[in-house]
């Protein structure tokens, strides 16, 4: 059984950094493309940014870019997404996916990806 645990997430003002982390179990970590998402209140959830299975590639939502990173420790079993200059509207719920999948192309679309962990909430106040 694959899990993925989120953490890091919490309350930040305006400006402010978080990193959030992700660790996975059940499956071989290196063989797994990861992203990130997140979903706001009444809406759907959004891609936020993938990382392939090596972590030589990377890809992210514009309204992230130059803000957020993401990034992984195969041999921790881990990724990351380091957030600066937080603003209020990237307040949301922020899952953690694993996709299953052997693909050269980063997928961004909740449909590609196998495996969610719970959730963490970030909240940034203004």
């Amino acid at each position: 059984q694959v899990q993925l645990v989120e953490s890091g997430g919490g309350l930040v003002q305006a400006g402010g950094s978080l990193r959030l982390s992700c660790l996975v179990s059940g499956r071989t970590f290196s063989s797994t493309a990861m992203g990130w998402f997140r979903q706001a209140p009444g809406k759907e959830r959004q891609f936020v940014a993938a990382i392939s299975r090596g972590g030589a590639t990377t890809k992210y939502t514009d309204s992230v870019k130059g803000r957020f990173t993401i990034s992984r420790d195969n041999a921790k079993n881990a990724v990351y997404l380091q957030m600066n200059s937080l603003k209020p509207e990237d307040t949301a719920v922020y899952y953690c996916a694993g996709r299953a999948a052997v693909s050269i192309v980063l997928a961004t679309t909740t449909r590609d990806y196998d495996y969610w962990g719970q959730g963490t909430q970030v909240t940034v106040s203004s």
